[in-house]
């Protein structure tokens, strides 16, 4: 269903051709807002779930099971293919790097990625997903991107403002360029080969890009980027989608990344994000998570404006503007869905 197939809703919105509703899903929909989920991960530390095809197959079909998404999207995590990256990664329960890229020498000696031998467990899990997913939904897979890994790998961890990498990246430019080059080559293959093993669609994953200014993002990441989009697009041609997170005062530079969807926080209008693009590719997005929170009819008019919202654009998947939080009612997720569908069937206005 991959390749030049787009007979599901998702592709086809993604792709900017005509739908019979607008598609959803919600970005970290398999996880601990399902008491399902929270059961299974009672008998299963979370490491062993991402590397266990079966179990991450079926974590990432639970939220299928209950809701009507359009798209299903892969449970594993961004810093997964980092170990064998050379990188050791333990989760407390976020991610720690007990020895993190802290000198050049540490930074040109992370090796890339080679799909197939050092993450097979993800590609099986892709495939088990696939052969159990109904026809009509998208599978997602996904990566991180290449300075939302750097931010992680130099800082050890997470961070409020990640100052540890961002100084890095000043103090040692050259190392960093070779570094956010090895895993930009890296999670290019590595979505190049998720599609191989059958998802639908690839997203980019940016969670921290918003840190820099215009200035630093065009010498550093831009170029890294365009490379790493341009290498998924000669290896597949399923929808690309990218997630740069709190990157409103970078979208305009961002014009010329060759990818079919840009996925957008809450804290900027779809219309605006499209201006600052310049027009003509699908939107994702862009519900704040908060909104779950509230009364129904208050939740429901918020999913209103963001499809009134959307109004206009080359194409747009309805979708949070990032992760569900782990408090959220599962019965307003359903409820959200349910409306998105059946007012999008109804029509704008």
């Amino acid at each position: 269903m991959n390749a030049s197939d787009t007979s599901t809703v998702f592709e086809r919105a993604a792709r900017g051709l005509p739908v019979p509703h607008t598609p959803v899903w919600i970005m970290r929909q398999a996880g601990r807002y399902l008491p399902e989920y929270r059961k299974l991960r009672r008998t299963v530390d979370f490491v062993t779930a991402t590397r266990t095809p079966e179990i991450a197959a079926r974590i990432t079909l639970q939220p299928m099971q209950r809701f009507e998404m359009d798209a299903s999207i892969l449970f594993s995590d961004i810093m997964t293919p980092l170990d064998p990256m050379g990188v050791s990664v333990d989760f407390k329960p976020g991610p720690v790097l007990p020895e993190p890229v802290r000198t050049p020498e540490r930074a040109r000696a992370v090796r890339e990625l080679v799909p197939e031998a050092d993450v097979p467990f993800v590609l099986e899990a892709i495939r088990a997903v696939r052969s159990e997913l109904r026809p009509e939904a998208a599978l997602i897979g996904f990566a991180g991107a290449p300075f939302t890994l750097f931010c992680y790998l130099v800082e050890g961890g997470g961070s409020k403002d990640f100052m540890t990498a961002r100084s890095f990246l000043r103090r040692e430019p050259e190392a960093s360029q070779a570094l956010l080059r090895t895993l930009g080559r890296s999670m290019a293959r590595y979505l190049v080969a998720q599609a191989g093993a059958g998802a639908d669609a690839v997203m980019l994953f940016d969670s921290w890009v918003g840190m820099l200014g215009p200035e630093s993002y065009r010498r550093f990441v831009h170029p890294v980027l365009k490379e790493a989009f341009a290498t998924v697009r000669a290896g597949t041609d399923c929808p690309v989608i990218y997630f740069p997170n709190r990157g409103g005062a970078l979208l305009s530079s961002m014009r010329d990344l060759d990818m079919d969807v840009f996925a957008v926080d809450w804290t900027l209008p779809l219309h605006r994000a499209d201006a600052r693009l310049g027009g003509g590719r699908a939107l994702q997005g862009n519900l704040d998570p908060a909104e779950l929170f509230g009364p129904p009819e208050a939740l429901l008019a918020a999913a209103d404006a963001v499809l009134a919202d959307a109004e206009g654009l080359a194409g747009h998947i309805f979708s949070l503007g990032h992760g569900i939080d782990r408090r959220t009612d599962p019965g307003q997720v359903a409820r959200l869905v349910d409306h998105v569908h059946e007012r999008t069937r109804a029509g704008p206005g």
